[in-house]
């Protein structure tokens, strides 16, 4: 059985799709047939019984002294005269207790008789002269052939037209099973091509059904393939707009899939241009300060201390500008899931405060105020409070010297604003954009890689960020975060 079912699963599903529809149609129109076929049969064997039951009438005129009387000379012989079978397909003759028969001469043979039989003669006796049903069974003649046989008492009808039974004597009326037996043969012949053609012809519509059906799931196969192959991901498959089976939400899920693979890997390679290109500027200026530094050394004359020192605080700088370019290139390269899986409800209150302090150590000669309310969000307390800090270092950075910064929580909306130099109207578009830098910052330190992480950060907290112009000088961020449910207290002794 396992082999079979293994067989069976290692076959396409075309053929599987093609097997079970013809097993289905198979099943019912085998429940048809057998179903017709005894219907038929109960139908037929009916009919017979009806046939016996007019034959074995109650006998007129008939003197049943003298037609047993010749019996004994001719031991289960024909009775000469008397009775008649009404038709040479029947079978006629009378029983007596001792099971002995005795033949008509129009029966068409000699029925065996069984201990059935004279029971019907025992009970008749006893009735006192009630008329009994008759016994009807199956037997044989005596060649063999099938019969169906009705033993009943002898009924005669006397002067007067009233049925009188003869006691210790049945009538027996048989009725060959022969041609009942062809028709159910013949029927069972008929129903058996017929379910054999039906099946057939189950298999052929199941297995064109199947290919039709089937036939997106091709052109599916064959566009994964394609891809597989080519790593083409701007193959589509085409789906009909009003199409709601599985097989076209699976087409237009792969369409969506390679859309989004294709996105993705647009973007992975922007990615890696505008990184390269962002390395080769640091990465070449690190090697040339190296290189003279190598070559003072290597001539034997070395650079006078105060170029020594401007160098090595540039290869510093460098060093740092590098750091932190990998670091926020890494934190661009993290996967939703990996967000997803440190999510937590985080004080934005806390948060603020925390990137504050650390504002306050790059930018000592600054005045930045606060006002902060509670507020609870749903975010990466890492990355919400990273997304801060670069909000208030771009604040810190564009500041005038002794200038002030302005941050503001209220109802979920933080606000942070400078009174720098503000970023002029045709850039505003461009400020969310990775490794974007305003032409007048280009000289100041920075990736151009900060704000792509607030707004990233920001959206999968559920929020949006937006960066304008303040009215009268500056720049003004704001970030609008949903709250979320405020955590329990954490309980004494945890």
């Amino acid at each position: 059985m396992r082999r079979l079912v293994r067989r069976y699963q290692a076959l396409p599903i075309r053929a599987r799709l093609a097997m079970l529809v013809a097993a289905a149609v198979a099943f019912a129109v085998a429940a048809v047939s057998v179903t017709c076929w005894f219907i038929v049969e109960r139908k037929l064997n009916e009919q017979v019984a009806k046939d016996l039951q007019k034959t074995a009438q109650p006998q007129r005129g008939v003197n049943v002294d003298s037609v047993l009387a010749t019996c004994p000379q001719q031991p289960n012989g024909s009775i000469g005269s008397g009775l008649r079978a009404h038709g040479t397909y029947y079978y006629l003759q009378l029983v007596r207790r001792d099971g002995s028969a005795c033949v008509s001469a129009d029966s068409a043979g000699r029925v065996e008789t069984t201990p059935s039989d004279t029971g019907v003669i025992a009970r008749a006796d006893r009735s006192g002269g009630v008329l009994i049903d008759p016994v009807l069974r199956d037997g044989v003649d005596s060649k063999g052939n099938a019969v169906r046989v009705l033993t009943q008492p002898l009924t005669l009808i006397v002067p007067g037209g009233q049925p009188q039974p003869y006691p210790g004597t049945a009538l027996q009326v048989a009725i060959p099973l022969k041609a009942t037996h062809d028709t159910l043969k013949d029927l069972a012949l008929i129903l058996l091509l017929v379910s054999g053609i039906g099946v057939l012809g189950a298999g052929a519509a199941g297995l064109a059904v199947a290919r039709a059906g089937l036939r997106p799931v091709d052109k599916l196969t064959e566009a994964v393939e394609h891809v597989a192959r080519t790593e083409d991901l701007g193959i589509r498959i085409p789906v009909q707009d009003d199409s709601v089976d599985e097989v076209a939400r699976l087409s237009r899920s792969f369409n969506s899939m390679t859309t989004a693979l294709a996105s993705s890997r647009d973007l992975q390679q922007q990615l890696i241009a505008d990184a390269g290109h962002e390395l080769r500027t640091p990465l070449t200026s690190l090697r040339t300060n190296i290189e003279l530094l190598s070559r003072s050394e290597e001539t034997g004359r070395p650079l006078p201390p105060a170029d020594r020192k401007d160098l090595l605080a540039s290869v510093k700088a460098q060093m740092s500008e590098l750091a932190a370019l990998i670091g926020d290139l890494q934190e661009l390269s993290r996967s939703e899931g990996q967000r997803g899986e440190r999510v937590q409800v985080v004080s934005l209150q806390d948060t603020a405060e925390a990137a504050l302090r650390r504002a306050r150590l790059r930018g000592p000669e600054l005045t930045i105020t606060a006002d902060l309310e509670p507020w609870f969000v749903r975010a990466e307390p890492s990355a919400l409070e990273r997304a801060i800090v670069n909000i208030l270092d771009n604040a810190v950075k564009f500041s005038p010297e002794n200038g002030t910064v302005d941050v503001r929580l209220t109802g979920g909306v933080l606000t942070v604003r400078d009174h720098g130099p503000g970023i002029p109207e045709d850039e505003l578009p461009h400020v969310f954009d990775r490794f974007w830098r305003s032409p007048s910052a280009r000289a100041l330190p920075g990736s151009g890689l900060g704000l792509s992480i607030v707004a990233r950060t920001v959206r999968q907290a559920g929020g949006e960020v937006t960066l304008a112009r303040a009215p009268d000088g500056g720049t003004v961020v704001t970030v609008r975060l949903p709250g979320a449910p405020t955590p329990p207290p954490d309980t004494p002794g945890d």
